[in-house]
């Protein structure tokens, strides 16, 4: 069982094991919607993103305007500031002409004042040999006056101009400064409201992939100590389990394990055992990173949520019931104790070396009372102290029943590639014989199928999916409307085939390709239809698959294939 299941399956468990009920209002309750609601949900939120689109692109248009208008007056004031640089220098300078000029003026009427005072308007005739020059001189003192207070008139006018220039720049900057602070505060405050809205639908795109999310689900995660039997008809051509659909083409996508795949497989553990391996090479295979510390200091006693506290090695790790027993007998002994490393190691991680509580279901891992007492109690004795450290303390060890033949790299740990030469034929979960290596799932995690007996797709329902992909990805028409067709067991307002054929235009198909990337992915599928081949990223495929494809048939892992026959 995989360990600190993710918000999503916590969401998917709680829905299939605890049905909800409806509001009193008859409304869903979208935060824990069941099966049949989830898509009136999906269609609520596409409705409220719908409505604050338009509203919060008009905002963002807005402030960028503003911005633009910010920018502008902020180079308009840098103008203005400095044209009054230079203006002030200017009335400083005609300041200083005119002052020199006042005291040339002064000086020259000082001597005029003196020589009038001393002056005898005789003596020029009398001394003079003729009174052309005595006319001369009076006129020219006269003119000279009169110069001077026309250079003294003009400095004070342009001064004056100056100082009225100075005033309306002044007055201008004040005018801009204000228009500047009011811009400034609508761009604040617009830039909060768009700021609150991108969180707002952030917010309502997580709760969607949420509820999208448990469509996708109703993988059996936990391998418990008897795993549940495959449905019948969910096997690929060739198998045991395989069943004809009676029709052709057909397709159907089958999943390579899921779904958090990160940490250590434990059928893959369990094929390693049976090929030979040690639990500490199982161990350091899938938590490359840590280190095996064989004598770690683990506390006397555990707190068991809804137990008490029970003795750490001889009650609780005996207790723990997460692999079949019978492993140990056929081949599985070393897997057995990797997982009674990676229990022991785990617990003391989330319990903080025994200080907090660990509770007894899924959610962590499962412990039982009735305790054990034949292989698993001896693979729990075999590895008394066995602890994996990480980063100065026990790691958290995650784990889950099938990756696929391919652990992916998240929460600190290493992606590895799980096989033993090719894959897939010699992943070490096909080996282990897991049931949930490739499978095509077809039933809801309840047991429910729509009517549906097998994972099969006729040409038309391939190329109807087509048709989902085209609106959700490239637009054209309501994304709200992507659900499966049969209301009886989805509800909502889904397009009809006609419908979304109209729009997409894929009517049939008549072949498939998938290609795998080197990471353990699906990286793309590539379909031949009535429009030609078209190629699709394997994550937006799975999206509409899962939302499109009928009853409850899904793709569960982002590993997966599309068979034909």
């Amino acid at each position: 069982m995989k360990k600190l299941l993710p918000l999503v399956l916590f969401f998917l468990a709680f829905l299939f094991l605890n049905p909800l009920q409806m509001s009193i209002t008859g409304e869903p309750d979208c935060n824990n919607p069941e099966f049949g609601e989830i898509d009136v949900c999906l269609q609520k939120i596409k409705a409220e993103i719908d409505a604050l689109t338009p509203a919060h692109e008009a905002n963002k248009q807005e402030l960028t305007s503003l911005n633009t208008q910010l920018t502008s007056i902020k180079g308009r004031i840098q103008g203005i500031s400095g044209q009054l640089t230079k203006v002030q220098g200017e009335i400083v300078d005609r300041e200083e002409d005119l002052l020199y000029a006042k005291e040339v003026f002064n000086e020259k009427t000082n001597n005029h004042y003196r020589f009038i005072r001393t002056y005898d308007p005789i003596i020029p005739f009398i001394s003079s040999a003729d009174a052309t020059r005595a006319f001369r001189e009076i006129f020219l003192r006269q003119k000279a006056a009169d110069q001077d207070r026309l250079t003294m008139e003009d400095l004070a006018t342009k001064l004056g101009q100056l100082k009225s220039d100075k005033e309306t720049l002044e007055k201008n900057q004040a005018e801009l400064a204000s228009l500047q602070a009011q811009v400034n505060n609508r761009a604040q405050f617009l830039g909060g409201e768009i700021e609150k809205v991108e969180s707002y639908l952030t917010e309502l795109s997580a709760k969607q992939e949420q509820l999208v999310a448990l469509k996708e689900g109703g993988f059996q995660t936990s391998i418990g100590d008897t795993p549940p039997t495959l449905e019948p008809c969910s096997g690929p051509p060739g198998s045991a389990n395989f069943c004809n659909p009676g029709f052709s083409p057909a397709f159907a996508a089958f999943s390579f394990g899921a779904p958090h795949r990160t940490g250590m497989s434990q059928y893959g553990a369990y094929g390693r055992s049976k090929s030979g391996q040690s639990a500490e090479e199982i161990l350091s295979a899938y938590y490359q990173g840590a280190s095996l510390n064989k004598g770690y200091p683990v506390p006397d006693t555990i707190e068991v949520q809804g137990i008490g506290r029970v003795s750490f090695e001889d009650n609780y790790l005996m207790g723990i019931y997460e692999v079949p027993e019978s492993w140990g007998n056929n081949g599985g002994f070393e897997a057995l104790k990797a997982q009674a490393v990676a229990a022991r190691s785990y617990a003391l991680a989330v319990t903080n070396n025994g200080a907090g509580s660990i509770c007894t279901s899924e959610a962590c891992q499962v412990y039982k009372p009735q305790l054990k007492t034949g292989k698993w109690a001896e693979a729990v004795r075999a590895t008394r102290g066995w602890v994996l450290v990480k980063d100065g303390g026990p790691a958290k060890t995650y784990y889950a029943s099938t990756a696929g033949g391919f652990t992916i790299s998240q929460w600190g740990w290493s992606g590895i590639k799980d096989t033993n030469g090719s894959w897939p034929d010699n992943a070490y979960e096909k080996i282990a014989g897991s049931p949930w290596f490739y499978k095509g799932w077809y039933k809801s995690r309840g047991g429910s199928s729509c009517g549906r007996s097998n994972p099969w797709l006729t040409s038309a329902e391939m190329a109807d999916i087509l048709n989902a992909w085209k609106v959700l990805y490239q637009g054209g028409g309501d994304v709200s409307r992507v659900s499966p067709v049969d209301t009886a067991c989805w509800g909502g307002n889904p397009y009809s085939v006609g419908e979304l054929a109209g729009i997409g235009g894929f009517s049939s198909v008549n072949s498939v390709s998938v290609v795998y990337s080197n990471n353990g992915t699906t990286s793309s599928v590539r379909f031949g239809t009535n429009k030609g081949a078209v190629t699709i990223s394997g994550e937006e495929f799975k999206r509409a698959f899962n939302l499109r494809a009928p009853g409850y048939i899904g793709i569960k892992s982002s590993l997966y294939n599309i068979e034909q026959i």
